[in-house]
């Protein structure tokens, strides 16, 4: 019962700085999700955050871009570095990658590093 009041304060306090901090990326902002079949951590994901992320104030900034890790690179996007686990969170500015997530580490975890990654990225004119 702790457990679950505690990861909903937290989820309430990320969000609640998120919105505060500055609504609207660039349009070129979005999450890239690299992930493969029979991912546990890449399940997990999806069945903890997958439907509602689009909702979030994160979701807008950065809407979700899926990759599987077999498929061949979009022309589109450019890394710092290989992807070498499922999931990997890739914060992409213009294509162009600005923060990377390697790893799941559950929902208590994910928001708050989500978080810092955007607040590190540039604003558009209108922020």
């Amino acid at each position: 019962m702790f457990a679950k009041a505690l990861a909903k304060t937290i989820l309430f306090a990320v969000l609640l700085v998120s919105v505060c901090s500055g609504g609207q990326a660039r349009a070129g902002t979005e999450l890239l999700m690299v992930e493969q079949a029979g991912c546990e951590w890449c399940a997990a994901w999806n069945a903890e955050i997958g439907e509602i992320y689009h909702l979030t104030p994160e979701g807008k900034r950065a809407p979700l871009r899926r990759q599987d890790l077999f498929d061949k690179w979009p022309a589109d996007i450019t890394i710092k570095g290989q992807v070498h686990f499922t999931p990997t969170f890739i914060l992409l500015v213009d294509g162009k990658e600005a923060g990377r997530i390697e790893g799941y580490p559950g929902e208590h975890f994910f928001w708050p590093l989500l978080a810092q990654m955007l607040n590190r990225t540039p604003r558009g004119p209108d922020n």
